[in-house]
């Protein structure tokens, strides 16, 4: 059994001498791990046993204690590709998504969220079209950095956003999840 205690990231994966002699692919959740026994995609066994849950991504590697390299892939999963009639208009769409926490991915024209029949008909009232489509889903890590913990977008109100790390992210709730902010009219010379 291969057991794996360090993650290594994409950029230092490329210095390595050696390429990954193996791989595993998982989809986002099962990319924030701390502990867990899996296997491989040619079929071995790999333990890994990081001191923290940690998020890997595609291209991201398990190091093993010999400095034999695991690759990570991300498996595709079924999504919501979201367009809109304009970037304006698909930056209104990312505005609602945003105020309901929603984990997405930006993509040049496009969002991608998880599956959502709520959401679904949000967008669809917002005017943009949305389709059912499966591929690796890789959403923006957020404000304070990092991909973990994994949230599946939440609807809170007048409670904190306290998670027990030395920091809160408490911020008013006194906005409506179904307005979205006025226009802004921006001037450019000439």
């Amino acid at each position: 059994m291969m057991h794996a205690r360090a993650v290594v990231r994409r950029e230092a994966v490329a210095a390595k001498s050696r390429p990954p002699i193996d791989s595993v692919t998982l989809d986002r959740q099962a990319r924030f791990r701390r502990r867990i026994l899996m296997t491989t995609d040619r079929g071995g066994e790999l333990l890994l046993d990081l001191p923290e849950a940690t998020y890997v991504a595609e291209g991201d590697a398990f190091e093993l204690a010999n400095g034999d390299l695991v690759a990570v892939k991300a498996a595709p999963e079924g999504l919501l590709e979201i367009r809109a009639r304009d970037p304006h208009h698909l930056m209104r769409i990312a505005w609602h998504l945003g105020n309901r926490h929603t984990p997405t991915e930006l993509a040049d024209g496009a969002i991608y969220i998880a599956t959502d029949h709520v959401l679904a008909d949000m967008i669809t009232r917002l005017g943009g079209d949305v389709r059912a489509v499966t591929r690796p889903f890789e959403p923006e890590g957020g404000a304070y950095g990092g991909h973990g913990p994994l949230h599946n977008g939440h609807h809170h109100h007048g409670h904190s956003h306290d998670h027990d790390h030395g920091h809160s992210h408490d911020h008013p709730h006194d906005h409506h999840h179904d307005e979205a902010p006025p226009v802004t009219r921006v001037w450019r010379p000439g």
